[in-house]
């Protein structure tokens, strides 16, 4: 059982190398066929290979969250931990909709996406960027709540200078955060925008901020990951 926990749970042999880029593989192919499905006038046999794929790899999949269920000390812990509820969502939706025939049920399959936060746990530049984000968790919740506030806000100035003037479009201050998160987020659709002068002028300061909330968690990010390279760089040193 040691052998087999040292396999899946550590990268360090031959035979853990080997199991992480099998499931790397099948992850990608798993995508590529999930794509590859939805492609129109597909032929009988390339429909069949695709569900093979499918079977296979969920059975690769469903094998290899039993294993790290078996292997884990905490069992519960890895079963409720992030990476134990995205292994889960990867294989769940194939149980779920095998033999029903509803088709509202096939909203389940995007569930499939899933599989693609599995190669988080193989990728030491996800990994890098996992520590930086623990690293600036709290700047990084405070300026999300400076953000929240400041939607709000840019909400609320909008809906007192616009809702006279187009009462329709600028209803109340629930319809006028939509202008406000494509404003601050610099991205401005054009499908609301305002059309006072005053109502312009605030526009203006507000896309002002808004390159600013861009700015901002960039540059929060990019010192995280320089501390996260650094410690990354201590650990052979300190082993």
């Amino acid at each position: 059982m040691s052998k087999i926990k040292l396999i899946v749970e550590e990268s360090s042999t031959v035979a853990g190398r080997v199991f992480d880029y099998s499931i790397q593989f099948l992850i990608v192919l798993s995508l590529i066929s999930f794509s590859v499905e939805t492609l129109p006038d597909l032929s009988a046999e390339s429909r069949q290979l695709l569900r093979n794929i499918e079977i296979f790899t969920v059975s690769v999949f469903t094998a290899e969250y039993l294993l790290r269920i078996i292997v884990a000390d905490r069992k519960l812990k890895f079963i409720f931990s992030f990476y134990g509820l995205v292994d889960l969502a990867a294989i769940l939706p194939f149980y779920v909709a095998t033999g029903l025939d509803f088709r509202s049920i096939r909203v389940i399959r995007l569930f499939r996406l899933f599989r693609a936060f599995k190669l988080v746990r193989y990728s030491r530049a996800v990994q890098l960027f996992h520590r930086a984000f623990r690293i600036a968790k709290e700047e990084l919740i405070l300026f999300l709540i400076a953000t929240l506030m400041l939607l709000y806000f840019a909400a609320v100035g909008i809906y007192y200078f616009e809702n006279p003037t187009q009462p329709e479009a600028f209803s109340s201050i629930f319809s006028s955060l939509w202008w406000a998160i494509v404003t601050l987020t610099t991205v401005g659709y054009g499908d609301v925008y305002p059309i006072t002068m005053w109502g312009r002028v605030f526009t203006f300061f507000v896309l002002l901020i808004g390159v600013s909330t861009i700015a901002i968690p960039s540059g929060i990010i990019a010192s995280a990951l320089g501390k996260a390279r650094e410690l990354e760089d201590l650990e052979p040193k300190q082993k």
